[in-house]
């Protein structure tokens, strides 16, 4: 068994250059090294010097002639060696989130087998270096499980990102709709008024609209720009939003009327959800009670009686002898 700990070791520090060197490889796209190499040709253009491939290429500082060029092969590798649909599937998910951490699908990967390697290493660890001595098949057992639970633990990661996005914009859609409404009937354009919710709060539903006023300027037709937000963001009620505000855009209807509207059934939904979640309260509040604080009160309670009953005649009748 002592000779598993330098193989766990050498094998998490294996594992942390490899996966150093995929972010390196992903981070620096091949346009940055060549940029680098024509500054460096200008350089040697302007001091009048004879060029020479071989002395500007060792001329370059160790990183970008040998961990730079690794790095990219092993980032392209790992590009090339993931399947398409679980590139997408994540992005769309990192979309969902919000981008956290500007990720990228392919960093997420990475970061999943990163998570399983040190989850599964950390575990092998201490069961081979702790005072308890497992059998090596248990310790292979025990760090596959972890391992599982550590290539799972970013996507669960990523999943309350997402969660918490979406309760944050289905929160403030009511009052950044009667903002909306507010600015539409006072005479400012659609697109003025989602710029005024975007400055008034710094929520994740104004930066949504940030994007699309950021989308429009750049020449996106704006039912479309809002049509990829309500992809973007998840939500029934910012489909339903859209595709009303869409419709009357088309139809000719009222905007300011179609806003006060749907700022009314947002208020209504928003209402609805908070007496759901009060009637989940005492359900959600069995659990700790029964397995928290019923025990301490039994203890509390019932301690000083069994002693009392343990110290009378009834309790010596129970007494070994």
């Amino acid at each position: 068994m002592s000779a598993i700990i330098p193989i766990l070791i050498i094998g998490l520090v294996i594992l942390g250059g490899a996966a150093a060197l995929v972010y390196i490889g992903i981070r620096n796209p091949q346009a940055v090294n060549e940029r680098a190499l024509q500054n460096r040709l200008e350089e040697f253009k302007k001091a009048g010097e004879t060029v020479n491939l071989e002395k500007i290429e060792l001329s370059q500082p160790f990183s970008e002639r040998v961990i730079y060029p690794v790095a990219r092969a092993l980032g392209e590798l790992a590009i090339r060696f993931t399947p398409q649909n679980a590139l997408q599937a994540t992005a769309k998910k990192l979309e969902l989130a919000g981008s956290p951490a500007k990720l990228d699908p392919t960093m997420l990967l990475s970061l999943q087998f990163i998570a399983m390697g040190v989850f599964a290493g950390l575990i092998a660890l201490v069961f081979t270096v702790g005072s308890t001595k497992w059998p090596f098949g248990r310790v292979i057992l025990a760090s596959l499980g972890f391992g599982l639970l550590g290539f799972y633990f970013p996507q669960l990661w990523l999943s309350s990102k997402i969660s918490r996005r979406q309760k944050s914009i289905r929160k403030a859609m009511p009052d950044a709709l009667d903002l909306l409404t507010i600015c539409v009937e006072a005479g400012l354009g659609f697109d003025m008024a989602m710029q005024k919710v975007s400055e008034k709060w710094a929520t994740e539903l104004s930066l949504a609209f940030a994007r699309v006023i950021q989308e429009i300027n750049l020449g996106k037709v704006r039912r479309e720009a809002m049509r990829d937000m309500a992809d973007r963001i998840g939500l029934a009620e910012m489909t339903s939003f859209v595709a009303a505000v869409i419709q009357s855009e088309q139809l000719g209807v009222s905007l300011a009327k179609v806003l006060r509207i749907q700022s009314d059934q947002m208020r209504v939904k928003r209402r609805q959800r908070a007496e759901e979640e009060a009637h989940k309260a005492p359900i959600k509040m069995l659990i700790p009670m029964g397995l928290l604080i019923f025990p301490s009160l039994m203890i509390v309670l019932l301690t000083p009686a069994a002693l009392r009953i343990f110290k009378s005649a009834l309790g010596a009748m129970f007494r070994v002898q």
